[in-house]
């Protein structure tokens, strides 16, 4: 497993906004859009590509596309959803599927609800968005999925992350396969309810009001 902090003054800076309690949600979705767009410009630095001949208006050229498969990009539901958007803005061709899991408040793991995934994703990259990486169990959940579905190139974005979920997907990985993290910052570490310290509180809630 790769870890990537991704460095940048306006990554911080709207990190501490949407960490403000008082940033109602309205603002709190806009940022979360904006802040994913500037994580994925760094997750799909590898993305996949191939050269294809054009022509310009003054003469014919070899630039370079987006390789097929197209990669998917899976947001877990329901927090996932508000960074699809920031996602698909930078990779307008990729897929999308869907992943509905949710953590049990008092067992702390991840219950599969929903799935809209291509039965085969030999060969695929896989853009997993889930906001908060706490406990690591979603998102060793959706891998775990995509595995078993073929993908073996799997990035996953979060805004925040915690040093035991990341400890639990890297023991949960090994090196099966290509996974990478991609994240704004890993905070503190979890407190007694398993939110990340200091966190954002929760991301869906925030993005969506409590239902």
């Amino acid at each position: 497993m790769r870890l990537h902090v991704v460095e940048h003054p306006l990554i911080a800076h709207k990190l501490t906004v949407l960490r403000d309690e008082r940033t109602p949600s309205p603002t709190f979705r806009q940022l979360t859009e904006e802040l994913v767009t500037l994580l994925a410009y760094e997750a799909t630095r590898e993305v996949g590509t191939e050269p294809v001949r054009i022509s310009t208006p003054v003469t014919s050229t070899i630039g370079t596309r987006i390789a097929d498969p197209q990669p998917i990009v899976v947001p877990i539901l329901r927090a996932g959803l508000g960074m699809l958007e920031g996602m698909t803005r930078l990779l307008p061709t990729a897929e999308v599927g869907f992943l509905g899991l949710q953590r049990d408040e008092d067992t702390l793991e991840a219950i599969t609800y929903a799935n809209r995934l291509p039965d085969d994703l030999t060969g695929r990259q896989c853009f997993v968005l889930d906001p908060m990486l706490a406990t690591g169990g979603t998102l060793v959940a959706s891998i775990e999925y995509l595995f078993e579905r073929g993908a073996r190139d799997v990035t996953a974005i979060c805004l925040l992350a915690a040093p035991e979920g990341l400890g639990a997907v890297e023991e949960a990985v090994g090196d099966r396969a290509d996974v990478t993290i991609v994240t704004a910052a890993v905070d503190e570490g979890l407190n007694e309810k398993a939110y990340i310290v200091p966190g954002l509180g929760d991301a869906g809630d925030r993005l969506y009001g409590v239902v």
